[in-house]
């Protein structure tokens, strides 16, 4: 007999391993009993660290939404010129699905997850008009006051999210010549 006790899933085991279900499976995988069944744990464990599915799903949402941020954040921080800024956060954009940061690589969950799910969306909303934000004021700084650039950028960015299963590689180059035109027509 295996005396041998596995260690005990934190918080963080379960909200990883729902973001790989909803990458894998979409969010029908993200009840307790296939979570349980995919980390090898009871449902009890998963009720000692949330209440119930839909916390658990808040909870999931808002790490991605704290990662999210937080590349933003980073971008717009970098000890650069405000072009470089513009260029490095379209490019942020362009490439979560290949970011080092799990929930970033969901980033394409998440938005498949929100179209049926009012949480998710609003969620999603809120981290779009952020970057938005964040690439009007970029936009400006680079003396482009055309608002409609941003969403241009940024739906370009979020489209070229929908190739990452061929063409990743290819993103941040691809929305990087993007920002450069822009900045041409000033």
């Amino acid at each position: 007999m295996n005396t041998q006790r596995r260690p005990r899933l934190t918080r963080t085991d379960w909200l990883v391993a729902g973001l790989s279900a909803l990458c894998e499976q979409g969010p029908g995988a993200l009840g307790a009993e296939p979570l349980a069944r995919r980390v090898g744990a009871t449902k009890g464990s998963f009720y000692w660290h949330f209440t119930d599915v839909p916390a658990y799903n808040l909870a999931l949402l808002g790490l991605w939404e704290s990662a999210a941020r937080q590349a933003l954040a980073a971008s717009a921080e970098a000890d650069a010129t405000n072009a470089t800024r513009l260029r490095t956060t379209a490019q942020m954009i362009a490439a979560t699905s290949t970011s080092d940061t799990p929930a970033l690589r969901a980033e394409p969950a998440i938005r498949a997850w929100a179209r049926d799910d009012s949480n998710c969306a609003s969620v999603v909303a809120e981290v779009d008009e952020a970057r938005l934000q964040q690439l009007r004021g970029l936009l400006s700084a680079c003396g482009i006051d055309n608002g409609e650039m941003a969403r241009i950028l940024y739906a370009s960015a979020i489209g070229m999210e929908d190739l990452h299963d061929r063409d990743a590689a290819q993103n941040s180059d691809a929305i990087g010549s993007l920002v450069d035109l822009v900045l041409a027509l000033r």
